[in-house]
């Protein structure tokens, strides 16, 4: 029948993001069991827990649970900036490329972007020089973002911490889009705290490598996460009995923060297996991801690795391959197999 199909295989290994992941049966009980009240009068009691337990993970006086990772940085900026202000940003970050321009449409903060490093910091230099003198002529400067982990590329607590010092130079304030921040925590040994350090704000996502289905944690000083607050209500995000998916988050920072390290080490067996096959390149293996570069256009891979079970995306010859807690060792030696005998025909 149009529009209906069927899957020819039982199960799919998903690689495409580590946002495709399926809550665990414990997540889904402890959705069903989660306490829940009116969040906008501020009395559910799961979303005041997660909040809290964020806050404290990552040293700061509150925090916001929000939708989305987009909603929870756009909360931020404009938390930060008021119109006509302006907010330093990489040229190739999340919040400038991949966030719809809500800054500027919905906030008329103006983004400034700032060329990034191959390690995925920022240039500061160009940041340095990119920052505006007070005249009328000229957009406020206001506002440095940086992105942890930017194509899963670890900025260490000395790249953060020259940002800040350029920050203090210059009175701006500083952000962190720390979507995969439990990434790099894992990668660099430190607590979340210690990345967060920096930082007067800083978006945290549940569902990218946690496994919630949904969700972001926005903290910061009580003042800022007030207005953010007030930000979240007017963008459409203040919710009613949301404890019930906060439950699903609070879980994921309970317990899937400390297996990050079984997705890391999954993609580096991934990249090796991947690396010794003949057609095939790994450009890189940070923390959970992997990108492979084709030698030459297999016709129809994509479609071929999904008719066996093997979920992909490919930009003419690249591909992105990502690791998450749906995707076990053998699932690893299962995709190496399949793509290898893939590139023998």
């Amino acid at each position: 029948m149009y529009g209906v199909f069927t899957w020819q295989i039982n199960r799919v290994i998903d690689l495409r993001s580590d946002t495709v992941s399926r809550p665990t049966e414990a997540m889904r009980q402890a959705m069903a069991q989660a306490e829940v009240g009116d969040d906008v009068f501020g009395d559910d009691p799961t979303v005041r827990h997660l909040e809290e337990c964020v806050a404290d993970l990552l040293g700061k006086q509150a925090a916001v649970f929000v939708s989305s990772g987009t909603q929870s940085n756009l909360c931020a900026l404009m938390a930060h900036c008021q119109r006509g202000d302006e907010y330093l940003v990489g040229d190739h970050a999340h919040t400038y490329m991949y966030e719809g321009g809500g800054a500027a449409v919905l906030g008329s903060i103006q983004p400034q972007t700032v060329p990034m490093l191959e390690s995925g910091m920022l240039d500061l230099q160009a940041a340095r020089a990119s920052i505006k003198p007070d005249d009328a002529h000229f957009a406020r400067t206001r506002l440095l973002c940086l992105e942890n982990t930017t194509d899963g590329k670890v900025l260490d607590i000395e790249q953060m911490q020259s940002g800040r010092d350029l920050a203090n130079e210059y009175g701006l304030g500083y952000h962190l889009d720390g979507a995969r921040l439990w990434n790099a925590s894992a990668a660099l040994g430190v607590n979340p705290g210690d990345i967060a350090a920096p930082f007067d704000t800083v978006s945290v996502c549940l569902s990218k490598g946690l496994g919630a289905p949904v969700g972001s944690v926005l903290s910061g000083s009580q003042e800022l996460i007030d207005e953010a607050r007030k930000w979240r209500k007017m963008l459409g995000g203040a919710m009613r009995q949301v404890g019930l998916i906060a439950a699903a988050g609070q879980h994921a920072v309970d317990n899937h923060v400390g297996r990050l390290g079984d997705d890391h080490r999954n993609a580096e067996t991934l990249a090796r297996g991947l690396a010794d096959i003949d057609g095939l390149e790994v450009e890189a293996q940070n923390t959970n991801m992997v990108f492979v570069y084709a030698l030459e256009e297999i016709n129809d891979l994509e479609s071929r690795l999904l008719a066996r079970g093997i979920m992909t995306r490919w930009s003419g010859k690249k591909s992105r391959m990502v690791l998450h807690l749906d995707v076990s060792q053998d699932d690893v030696e299962t995709v190496i197999s399949t793509i290898a005998e893939e590139f023998q025909r």
